[in-house]
């Protein structure tokens, strides 16, 4: 192979060890590209602004003779806990939050989960995975050498929430993720894929999934099951915080003032498993999904690049080696068997089935599909853009 010269974006901190970079003659990579595209898409000017009050008027008028208006994932974290709290204190609607705890999940996520139900006087629905399921399909995929390692969860975290929009007959479905503080991961380090997941279970796991209901998905997202949520039932995914001017140090000081929330101690550590996922992502693929958020946060004036790139120099305290313990003794997994899982030669997902081929030939059908929010508004970006 040919060996790449190293490179990193001048605008943010994106690198040659990220998937799919491209530089301009500028320096800039096509990641920031991407995120002008996406600001110019949702400008927070007046415009921006008359634009959400006209989709929070939908989403009201839409759900009208139902209970909810919206169903909204939570997990404890910054992000939802403020998206939960806008949805409801600062737009008026009537969330159904939705937490799928699939059995790492952080003690202090869970006390910030329920103060805020008690605070918010919201209902919240909490979908647990079968135990042998999730870690069945958690060991599969560090035995398929590829960095999906999440893949379970956050093709659960989807499943549960369509299964519960379904089930309670509502159409929209609100998440906190923001292009402007997370930034966009390419596509090798974040592919989500139901046909994916079902072939990794075949090729290394030993415990059989349930099969698909409409209200109770489990591990099951298919393009079959995708048609029937988006098409069939009209369930659209609203990001939110595209539409704001979404800063985290402010949203965090209203949560724990409001609802009197607690930090988890890191992004994405409301989920323990992230602690042996990082080490994981760093140890054997050379990983640093810092990379791509905090480039984020540079690109939207909420970090110095060169903090970023003081940062990046350490290995990241998410890490936590009490935690990496933890999570492979609730996974049976011995330090000798993750090390032999760690010096399998790497993959992709393009190593394996998936649905890729396919949604590659339905490029103008996702674009229009992500612009009418019947797929999340980045999945054009994820597939065509970033990888």
């Amino acid at each position: 192979m040919r060996k790449v010269e190293y490179q990193i974006c001048s605008r943010c901190i994106i690198d040659t060890t990220v998937p799919g970079v491209k530089f301009d003659n500028k320096g800039e990579c096509n990641y920031c590209d991407l995120h002008d595209k996406l600001d110019e898409l949702h400008p927070l000017d007046r415009n921006g602004s008359e634009r959400l009050n006209t989709l929070i008027e939908n989403i009201k008028r839409k759900g009208k003779n139902n209970k909810y208006d919206v169903v909204l994932g939570v997990s404890g974290g910054r992000d939802s806990t403020y998206t939960l709290y806008v949805a409801k204190k600062i737009f008026g609607l009537r969330p159904l939050a939705v937490h799928f705890n699939d059995g790492f999940g952080n003690p202090t996520a869970g006390k910030n989960i329920k103060k805020a139900m008690d605070k918010l006087n919201v209902d919240l629905m909490t979908i647990t995975s079968d135990w042998r399921e999730s870690k069945d399909l958690r060991i599969a995929f560090l035995k398929s050498s590829t960095p999906d390692l999440p893949q379970s969860t956050d093709l659960g975290i989807a499943s549960s929430l369509y299964g519960a929009a379904a089930k309670e007959n509502v159409n929209y479905i609100l998440f906190g993720q923001s292009f402007r503080t997370e930034g966009i991961a390419p596509l090798e380090w974040s592919y989500l894929d139901g046909r994916y997941l079902k072939n990794i279970h075949n090729k290394f796991g030993t415990v059989k999934l349930r099969k698909w209901k409409p209200h109770d998905p489990g591990f099951n997202l298919s393009i079959f099951h995708m048609f029937y949520y988006t098409v069939l039932k009209r369930i659209r995914t609203i990001p939110i915080l595209y539409y704001m001017n979404y800063v985290r140090t402010e949203a965090e000081e209203v949560i724990k003032n409001e609802l009197d929330w607690i930090n988890t101690g890191a992004h994405y550590y409301d989920d323990l498993y992230q602690s042996l996922m990082n080490y994981v992502y760093r140890v054997k693929f050379n990983i640093d999904k810092r990379k791509v958020n905090y480039s984020a946060l540079i690109r939207s004036g909420q970090m110095k690049r060169d903090e970023a790139l003081e940062r990046v120099k350490e290995v990241y305290a998410i890490e936590d080696p009490k935690v990496i313990d933890l999570c492979m003794k609730r996974l049976g997994v011995t330090q000798k068997e993750l090390e032999e899982y760690i010096s399998l030669p790497l993959k992709t997902f393009r190593d394996y089935k998936t649905h890729y081929s396919f949604i590659r030939t339905m490029k103008l059908p996702i674009k229009i599909l992500s612009k009418t929010h019947l797929l999340p508004t980045t999945a054009y970006s994820k597939y065509f853009e970033c990888g």
